[in-house]
């Protein structure tokens, strides 16, 4: 053999070799990765081989599956009410993934799920029948939602303070998630580039200032504190009231209220915004701060089980903006499951059950697999005392004050509203927020609600806790209660 014949052969088997090395590592190292990447077609054909399992509420499912023509994904995601319940159940689509409970539980509804699996189905590598998601949501309470919002661009939450199960999400406006099951790149790119939004899910994902319903938590902080021993001890708060280190003077919405040294009841009666504000200043922002954080602010790992996104209480103020932070503005965030915590939290005597819109996950015969109502956790966030202070109060702004639009006859209301600025030197509509709940007269029902209207086609002088938001928590907290 010659050696140009000699050094093509040893070329040759040199290649061969390295061919052999990288199918070897292929196969079985990055095997199981290019098994689970998100671009393998083969993923979506076995997902949609075969029906999904469902999502519930109220004992009955609210998505479906249905056979497809013409493609190799045999099956697609359809929903009941799909407007009605999308910031719940979120969508499952061939093409785009899957979100809210959808994504959560996405391999309990394929029946992916090792759960699923019996020892045969373990040995033989078959694919296991789907399991359920019974989730809280109370039909009822999620129609007199979405129907109370109506054509207004906000959001709703409603949960029962004693077992911290959720009744209520809805989002407006909202989408069909039917119209991405199957992959529809232009609804996708309408719904994507819609300047209002309908895929944001307002009511556990978007964060807004809370304006004065956050008076609750620093009022809440100034009883635990002992700055103040009662909700009806005078407060040391002049009227008007100068910003520290400023010469801006923060106003009241109401120049006749009775502002100057009223106390926590009064102030929270008229939101005298000199009274909080003041408050905030003395008990200073590392204890404000604290406070919120027992409610939930600053939790980055708020899970429901869809992670919620983080309300801000921030740190390293000047205390000018320490006040602000006092009556909800400055850079203080909520989201509307926040602020339904917080009365939660109040209704309940001072604790706060862990909030979940999910009660059970079965598989397809229906056995629990795993119950949240059972898993639930309690934390005392103030006083029985202090709890039964601010629900007194919270009740004179229903009944006397700037919440009187939340009166239900034959239950017991408590409220706080709330206008939060919005846009640079408020230029924009303020934002209106109602945070409540209400206690049956005649049985043991129980329900906290937050609700925040965005904007709305009500005149920018008429915008105002009271006048959106609490009519929205109204007929939800009566719906709730007639259950």
């Amino acid at each position: 053999m010659n050696k140009t014949i000699r050094r093509a052969s040893v070329f040759t088997l040199l290649l061969v070799f390295a061919l052999l090395v990288r199918a070897t590592w292929v196969q079985f190292y990055e095997g199981q990765a290019l098994a689970e990447d998100k671009d393998n077609r083969r993923n979506a054909i076995e997902q949609y081989a075969y029906p999904l399992g469902n999502i519930i509420v109220g004992g009955d499912a609210v998505t479906g599956s249905a056979q497809t023509k013409g493609s190799d994904l045999k099956y697609k995601r359809t929903y009941t009410d799909g407007n009605l319940y999308a910031a719940v159940t979120g969508f499952s689509s061939q093409v785009f993934g899957a979100t809210q409970l959808e994504g959560v539980y996405q391999q309990l509804l394929d029946g992916t799920d090792n759960r699923l699996k019996n020892p045969l189905d373990t040995v033989t590598g078959k694919r296991s029948d789907p399991g359920d998601v019974i989730t809280t949501i109370d039909p009822d309470v999620q129609k007199a939602a979405y129907k109370a919002l109506g054509d207004k661009k906000g959001a709703a939450v409603a949960m029962d303070p004693k077992t911290g199960r959720i009744l209520g999400v809805v989002s407006t406006p909202s989408y069909d998630p039917s119209v991405l099951s199957g992959g529809d790149s232009d609804a996708w790119k309408k719904l994507t580039k819609d300047s209002e939004k309908p895929m944001t899910n307002r009511a556990l994902r978007q964060p807004l200032p809370p304006g004065s319903t956050f008076k609750l938590v620093v009022a809440a902080a100034a009883l635990e504190d002992g700055l103040y021993s009662s909700v009806d001890e005078k407060t040391k708060s002049e009227n008007p009231y100068t910003l520290p280190g400023t010469t801006q003077v923060l106003a009241n919405e109401s120049k006749s209220a009775p502002c100057e040294n009223a106390s926590i009841r009064v102030a929270l009666q008229y939101s005298c915004n000199n009274v909080f504000a003041k408050m905030a200043v003395d008990l200073g922002q590392d204890k404000v701060k604290a406070m919120a954080e027992k409610f939930g602010f600053n939790d980055e790992s708020q899970d429901v089980p869809v992670r919620a996104y983080t309300s801000v209480y921030p740190s390293d103020m000047e205390k000018s903006s320490t006040a602000l932070t006092g009556i909800g503005q400055f850079d203080v965030t909520a989201t509307p499951l926040q602020m339904a915590m917080v009365s939660a939290a109040i209704a309940n005597g001072g604790k706060l059950v862990s909030p979940h819109m999910v009660s059970q996950i079965s598989d397809a015969n229906g056995d629990v697999l795993e119950n949240y109502d059972d898993d639930t956790e309690s934390k005392e966030i103030v006083s029985s005392s202090t709890a039964e202070q601010l629900q007194s109060a919270m009740q004179t702004v229903v009944e006397e004050g700037t919440g009187t639009n939340a009166r239900i006859s034959g239950a017991t209301v408590g409220g706080k509203t709330g206008t939060a600025q919005h846009g640079e030197n408020n230029s924009k509509t303020p934002y209106a927020w109602f945070t409540s709940y209400a206690k049956s007269d005649s049985s043991d029902k129980e329900v906290a609600v937050a609700v925040v209207v965005e904007q709305s086609d009500a005149a920018r002088s008429e915008v105002s806790g009271n006048g959106l938001a609490a009519p929205v928590a109204e007929a939800v907290m009566r719906a709730a209660l007639k259950g």
